[in-house]
């Protein structure tokens, strides 16, 4: 019953953080009340409806109306907080950090309850983690994070493996895994961009005067 009840806490905060990170990211590109919460409702649950659909089950939201509920509400947070916080860019990393440590753990947990191989569990924890925020950053016309250069998709891959690792083979209790490898993923997103770590990219040769 425990570790149920903290598996819904998880998804009840990744939910939050997601649609805080949303309703920020409307909010920098000046949407009005509607748009914030349009942006705010696809970040929290576009991972989420991907990985329902690749496991072939109901849609989670369709039949869940209190993570309806939790968007709705905290996107008008979101909105009255607005006149209070003035470092968006610091606030829309915070809330998406989480977000994505949380919902990673999530879509992994689905996955292994669907009796799936652990690399297909990795791969729906980061379609969850990772595909809210890039419809999100596609519909505000902006270069998704996955697809740039900053670790964003890697901190989901080490910190879900991590989580798979360590069910596996530590005796650790579920929910301690379950918050160690969330934070982990937040560590290694926060690292990242206070280190300026990053993937390799690739380069013409052509615009570097090579032949």
């Amino acid at each position: 019953m425990l570790q149920e009840n903290f598996t819904l806490l998880i998804e009840l905060l990744g939910t939050v953080a997601f649609a805080m990170s949303g309703s920020f990211a409307a909010m920098q590109k000046r949407l009005d009340p509607f748009g914030v919460l349009i942006i705010a409702f696809i970040t929290s649950v576009g991972g989420g409806t991907v990985r329902d659909l690749l496991l072939d089950v109901p849609v989670f939201w369709m039949h869940n109306m209190l993570m309806c509920s939790v968007i709705f509400v905290t996107s008008i947070f979101s909105m009255v907080f607005k006149s209070l916080e003035k470092k968006f860019k610091v606030t829309l990393f915070i809330f998406d950090s989480f977000g994505l440590g949380l919902f990673t753990i999530v879509g992994i947990q689905k996955g292994l309850s669907a009796d799936l191989h652990p690399l297909i569990c990795l791969t729906l924890g980061t379609i969850t983690g990772c595909f809210g925020g890039i419809i999100r950053d596609i519909l505000l016309n902006r270069i998704p994070l996955i697809f740039r250069k900053e670790i964003y998709a890697t901190a989901c891959i080490i910190g879900g493996s991590a989580f798979l690792l360590l069910v596996k083979y530590s005796s650790l209790k579920y929910v301690i895994v379950q918050v160690f490898t969330i934070l982990l993923i937040v560590a290694i997103r926060t690292l990242a961009v206070k280190y300026h770590w990053q993937m390799p990219k690739f380069y013409d040769a052509e615009q570097n005067g090579e032949m």
